[in-house]
């Protein structure tokens, strides 16, 4: 994202509601501006997005939709935005959670909720960029969750950004487990009838049963999985294991 079109951004997405730059008012909002990008990225992917389409879909020439938003870049921050779950919609469960472990984990599990509804978030939130009110709210509330846990400011943020990591980590394999496919309504999580773990498990079970005898440690991990269960798991067992580590780190800081 060039200086331009970073101050456009952070313009769009923080600034007063948006007029024409030119020319005749002709009705459109950035609300309904994003949502027609939202609902163009749930079907095509973020590739597929282009302000051409864009203004199709509202009916307008791509020439009146450059009056309110420059460039595609500027369109996709708005369709974060938009597509985010709104942060205020967690704080019911984050009050009831139960210290700051259930805190983080109802909000890790919200915001792979987001990721599962929307997959094209996953392309569209990496690298620098002008991140808006509901993307901070999220993170505002992940600090939250750690509050009194007598971390200092670098290692909380780092905290997030690891459970973030994980979150995203299971949301890319779910994605590539049906296919890179987009749309809502597509889910493969703890339950699902066919996970990226039970995936893995069938394309590993195929090569052991001709070639099991070269890796004899995978064959009897692959045989309990198959005896005892636990696929899938995966963001679960992540979530406890990163907690179990900063737990550690909170004792000592709470100690000191």
């Amino acid at each position: 994202m060039s200086g331009e079109e970073w101050g456009a951004a952070l313009r769009l997405l923080w600034g007063p509601p948006a007029r024409p730059a030119r020319g005749p008012k002709r009705g459109l909002t950035l609300e309904g501006i994003a949502g027609a990008g939202v609902g163009i990225a749930d079907t095509q992917g973020l590739g597929g997005v282009s302000m051409q389409l864009v203004a199709g879909e509202l009916g307008v020439t791509k020439m009146a939709l450059y009056r309110y938003v420059p460039g595609k870049s500027e369109l996709v921050a708005l369709m974060v935005e938009s597509a985010m779950p709104e942060p205020v919609l967690l704080d019911e469960a984050l009050a009831g959670a139960d210290g700051w472990r259930g805190r983080l984990g109802v909000w890790a599990r919200g915001l792979l909720a987001g990721f599962r509804e929307h997959p094209w978030l996953l392309e569209a939130t990496v690298g620098a960029r002008v991140m808006g009110p509901k993307e901070i709210g999220w993170m505002e509330r992940a600090l939250v969750a750690l509050d009194g846990c007598g971390l200092s400011g670098a290692e909380a943020m780092d905290t997030v950004v690891l459970v973030t990591g994980h979150v995203r980590g299971i949301a890319e394999q779910e994605r590539a487990a049906r296919g890179g496919a987009s749309g809502p309504g597509v889910t493969n999580g703890p339950g699902a009838a066919s996970g990226p773990d039970a995936e893995l498990g069938r394309v590993l079970g195929e090569v052991m049963r001709e070639h099991g005898e070269r890796y004899p440690a995978l064959r009897a991990v692959l045989a309990s999985v198959a005896e005892h269960g636990g696929q899938d798991q995966a963001l679960e067992f992540g979530l406890e294991r990163i907690f179990d580590g900063v737990g550690l780190l909170v004792e000592r800081r709470t100690r000191g």
